[in-house]
């Protein structure tokens, strides 16, 4: 498991690019594309078989009780999350209206930190990713995928935290529409 955490963690890193350089424009496809579109596919495989793996070993003292149930939940908050991304934040900031968008911003930031709890519970729930000796594919299979999901939520938050919403929260120029000359 080690093995396969650290391989996911080096083909991430190879991934990246320079953020600093791209385009809100560009930053946006990609989190659309490499996130939004990854955590729609992940979530149910991984509510399926957290639910096999509660099932099919429920009287083993490590199987990840409440995983399934917690793993829903997630997937409700970040669907509801990544709506208001797509309907209204992502288009604001497309619009060139980024200094308009610091309530939005604000609220998906905020969010974050409740997502980033949510992944804390998570691993709790899957014993810090520890499986048994004995585990079966399936219960592998998920917590694979667990770690999987942590990586890419924490990458997804931290290029919208660091890189698409920076401009819009750090400058006075922003808290205003301009109108006033920024007076």
């Amino acid at each position: 498991m080690l093995h396969a955490q650290t391989s996911q963690q080096s083909k991430s890193q190879k991934d990246q690019r320079d953020w600093t350089q791209a385009t809100d424009k560009e930053l946006i496809a990609h989190v659309l594309e490499r996130y939004h579109v990854r955590h729609r596919e992940q979530l149910p495989e991984l509510i399926a078989l957290a639910k096999k793996v509660e099932r099919v070993h429920a009287e083993h003292p490590d199987v990840p009780t409440g995983l399934a149930a917690h793993l829903t939940n997630m997937l409700q908050e970040l669907e509801s999350h990544m709506q208001k991304e797509e309907r209204i934040l992502f288009p604001m900031i497309l619009r060139g209206q980024k200094a308009m968008a610091v309530g939005p911003i604000s609220v998906m930031e905020s969010e974050h930190i409740q997502h980033m709890e949510a992944l804390q519970k998570m691993l709790m729930l899957a014993h810090q990713l520890q499986m048994p000796e004995a585990a079966c594919n399936s219960w592998r299979t998920l917590y694979e995928g667990v770690g999987e999901l942590r990586d890419d939520l924490m990458e997804h938050i931290r290029l919208e935290n660091e890189f698409l919403f920076k401009d819009s929260t750090n400058s006075a120029e922003h808290m205003c529409c301009g109108g006033c000359g920024g007076r």
